[in-house]
């Protein structure tokens, strides 16, 4: 059992990396500019998901996770105190769900332009 709750753990922080990869990944093409091809269908698929109102899929799989390693809720660790309520804040609703994969969006396609430019500024030269 404690091996699962771990295992709900380390899905909670994946998550938690991936809507961080999902909102500033673009600003890692400045170094990796190849990670473009891993960022956009991320950047893509976490806006998708917003507008949508579809469940990601690491949230069952945790939640499946939780249920086999006995726990009704969340505890009290650092995993549950912290990292749930940015994945997972209180009075979600669609419309706010929409403006998340809006600012999203937006930040994405600000940092893919600027970068974008440099690289054309860049090649010009």
């Amino acid at each position: 059992m404690a091996t699962t709750a771990w295992l709900a753990d380390s899905v909670v922080v994946v998550h938690f990396l991936f809507i961080l990869f999902v909102v500033a990944g673009a600003l890692l093409l400045f170094r990796w500019p190849r990670l473009a091809w891993v960022h956009l269908p991320a950047a893509a698929w976490g806006v998708v998901v917003e507008w949508a109102g579809w469940i990601c899929p690491l949230t069952p799989l945790e939640n499946a996770l939780r249920r086999e390693a006995g726990h009704a809720g969340y505890g009290g660790g650092f995993v549950e105190r912290y990292l749930l309520p940015v994945i997972y804040p209180a009075g979600l609703t669609p419309g706010i769900q929409l403006l998340l994969g809006t600012v999203v969006l937006i930040v994405n396609v600000l940092i893919y332009a600027i970068w974008w430019r440099r690289r054309a500024s860049a090649r010009r030269r």
